[in-house]
């Protein structure tokens, strides 16, 4: 092989090798095409005088894909959880260490679809992979949701229980022991996505990349 032939040959292999490459990473950063438009993050919890529910409308998020091949995200401002009582919520933002570990957040990885359902709003059941973070805590979890997608709109709707001692929550007792909570709280989440305008998109890229 002529030396002519051996250079056009190394300069055809870096060539494919940087094409690949820059494939590569524009797999790896999809474009966001949907962002959190509305959302509501509640939990029930079980304590000895009653139960009692807490909730926030403060979320955000962003969801890229397909449903067989999904990123996203979604997080809470944990100070912004309230239950209708201003001690048992004084109580919760110090259990939660709410100034050392502002945010509640979701990312995730990807989906298993469960089961499907035939209609117009072309709904499923699917099996959300990804990684939960709560109080400094990150834990990868499996968390069941119904998604329906109708025009522009993608609503997801999940529902499973949670340890809070998985997470290092403490202050379960109270005056003694005389007042208790369990540690396994009900979560549900029920979030509407939406297609993004150029300008949600910057808006939405932006604060992905500062949560990183």
């Amino acid at each position: 092989m002529s030396p002519n032939h051996s250079r056009c040959l190394r300069l055809m292999l870096v060539n494919t090798v940087l094409v690949v490459r820059a494939a590569g990473a524009q797999e790896a950063a999809p474009e966001i095409s949907s962002a959190l438009r509305s959302g509501t993050l509640s939990f029930v919890g079980h304590a000895t005088v009653g139960d009692f529910v807490g909730s926030t409308t403060q979320v955000s998020g962003a969801f890229s894909g397909t449903l067989t091949n999904a990123r996203g995200w979604v997080e809470a401002p944990v100070a912004t959880l309230v239950t209708n009582n201003d001690r048992r919520d004084r109580d919760l933002r110090a259990s939660m260490e709410v100034d050392r570990y502002p945010t509640m957040r979701f990312d995730l990885d990807s989906t298993v679809i469960a089961s499907a359902h035939d209609g117009a709003r072309d709904t499923a059941d699917v099996l959300l992979h990804g990684r939960l973070a709560i109080h400094g805590v990150t834990r990868v979890v499996e968390l069941p949701a119904a998604v329906s997608r109708r025009g522009d709109t993608l609503q997801v709707n999940a529902a499973f229980p949670l340890d809070v001692t998985d997470y290092r929550i403490g202050g379960l007792k109270k005056l003694f022991g005389v007042l208790r909570m369990r540690r396994q709280i009900e979560v549900r989440v029920d979030l509407r996505f939406v297609r993004a305008t150029n300008e949600l998109q910057s808006l939405t890229s932006s604060r992905q990349e500062k949560s990183r």
